[in-house]
Order: C-alpha cells, then sequence, then structure tokens
C-alpha cells in the first residue's frame, strides 16, 4: 500500500498579493490538487502566480462529500492543499472539517501561514490584544444568535467579529443595547491601497454610518468588558440584599459567621467591622 499523502492549509492574501509567501506559492505548485472554497475566485490567484496546479471546489455546501473524496484521494498518497476566499483556511469556514476528517483517518496535516483578516484587524486596532474572543459573523439562528450576544456582554477579552456592509448599521445598533458604549476599531480594505481603520465609540459609528454608506466586508473590533464594570454590578446586586441576607447566603454553603462577615464585607466593597457593627444594630 502507498504512503498516505497530506493535506497543506495554505493561507492566501486577504489583499496585497505582495503578502503571499514563497512557501505558499511552492506548496501551491507542488500539490497534486488544490481545494478551493470559490474556484472562479481562487483562478485569478493562481494565474497571477503561474500556478498550474488542478483545483477542486471544496466549500460549506459539499464539505462532507467533497471532504470524504479528498481524504480517500490522500490515503492513495495524493498530496492536496486547501486554500480559502482570502486568509488562512479552517478559521470560520468549512476547512476545519477537513482538518478533522484527516485527523480521524491518521492523515498528516501542516499549516503554511500568512494572513488572517481578524488577526491584523486586532493588531491594528490599537485595543488591547494579549486576550482575544474571535466570533466572526454573528449567527443567524436566533436561539444561537442570542447565546452568543449574552456571552459577549460580559467577555471582558477584546472581541473581534466579521459583518457585511448591508448589515453594519443593524449590528452596531444592538451591540450598543446590548454591550453598551464601548470603545471600537472598525477595519475594512486591510492590506489594500484604501485600508481604513475608524476608532470611536459605538454611538460614534452609529452616526457616522448615518452619513456615510459602510462599503467592504468589515472586521469589528470590540473593547472587552472592564473588571471594574463587572465587580460594580456584582456589588449593586449584593446591595439589594439586606445584610442578614446577604450573610445567611454565605451562612447557608456551611461557612461560618466570622468567615461569612469577611466575605460580605468583600462583596459590598467595606470593611469587616463596618458588617459587624450594621448587624449589630
Amino acid at each position: 500500500m502507498s504512503e498516505s499523502g497530506s493535506l497543506s492549509l495554505v493561507a492566501t492574501p486577504i489583499g496585497n498579493l505582495e503578502d503571499m509567501s514563497m512557501r505558499a506559492i511552492r506548496t501551491l505548485r507542488e500539490a497534486d490538487i488544490i481545494a478551493a472554497e470559490d474556484t472562479r475566485n481562487s483562478i485569478k490567484l493562481l494565474n497571477h502566480f503561474e500556478i498550474k496546479t488542478e483545483m477542486t471546489s471544496y466549500h460549506e455546501f459539499n464539505k462532507i462529500e467533497k471532504g470524504q473524496e479528498l481524504v480517500r484521494l490522500m490515503q492513495n498518497g495524493k498530496n492536496v492543499a486547501l486554500i480559502t476566499d482570502a486568509g488562512t483556511p479552517g478559521i470560520s469556514d468549512p476547512g476545519e472539517e477537513l482538518v478533522r476528517m484527516c485527523i480521524t483517518h491518521g492523515i498528516k496535516v501542516t499549516t503554511i501561514p500568512g494572513a488572517a483578516a481578524f488577526v491584523n484587524a486586532a493588531i491594528i486596532s490599537g485595543l488591547p490584544c494579549r486576550r482575544l474572543a474571535f466570533e466572526a459573523f454573528l449567527p443567524k439562528d436566533k436561539k444561537e444568535h442570542e447565546r452568543v450576544i449574552k456571552e459577549m456582554e460580559q467577555e471582558t477579552r477584546t472581541i473581534i467579529m466579521y459583518e457585511a456592509p448591508h448589515h453594519l448599521k443593524k449590528t452596531l445598533k444592538e451591540l450598543l443595547e446590548r454591550l453598551g458604549d464601548r470603545n471600537i476599531a472598525l477595519v475594512r480594505e486591510l492590506t489594500k491601497l484604501h485600508e481604513e481603520v475608524l476608532r470611536f465609540r459605538i454611538s460614534e459609528a452609529i452616526s457616522y454610518y448615518e452619513e456615510h454608506d459602510p462599503r467592504g466586508e468589515y472586521a469589528i473590533v470590540i473593547e472587552g468588558r472592564s473588571k471594574e464594570d463587572i465587580e460594580q454590578e456584582q456589588r449593586a446586586r449584593w446591595e439589594e440584599m439586606s445584610l442578614e441576607e446577604h450573610m445567611e447566603y454565605y451562612m447557608q454553603q456551611g461557612i461560618d459567621r466570622k468567615e461569612a462577615m469577611k466575605k460580605v464585607a468583600k462583596d459590598r466593597g467595606v470593611q469587616k467591622r463596618d458588617v459587624y457593627n450594621a448587624l449589630l444594630k
């Protein structure tokens, strides 16, 4: 039996063709077949770099059937290169399904790194990048959409999401209503001649797009919720309780009275003796 082939996840430019790496070009030339999200779009890239490798379509609507076909090819020794329309395959696209299939069948998977729009949007935004949460496009399903938005309300990491121009205004209004008036950056045309980064409060962005038509796909980088906000909200919830109710909350958990006083004082941002004196009264 011949040795199995492999899957190469090849990142392609998100705008500027000069971002195509030499390794990516070589990998695409040497592959037995290229699986592309949209062959009509990818043929322009291949022609530009004079890559003659056979290409087949692999997208959201054929990912299972075509994925199985590609796995069989790799099991028979063929090397497959996977590309998306732009950027790194496997991020918010059906490539992740093919990766899982390969892992299940013991097929080698490797990556040829390059551009990823959400990473570049984050680093150019000016918002903190040590901890990131990537949400891609908000789900269309109502229940899933609500679940994601609810998680975003409490997210302390910087959030990056994508949005289409015809949905941008509606999404900004929803973000303001659900997340509050946070700092955001709206990034479009990354790496291209007319690259644009607009840094606003969400309310300012809404006003801006009342007078300017959104154009192109957007990466929206959103400030995470501050720990101070979360602590203040939690403190407000504790303060809705009486001191006696607050103490009872902890003592019902088997915590002794002295330790419960410490916790109540910490929750309310006061000294332990203040809790003790108030309870005496």
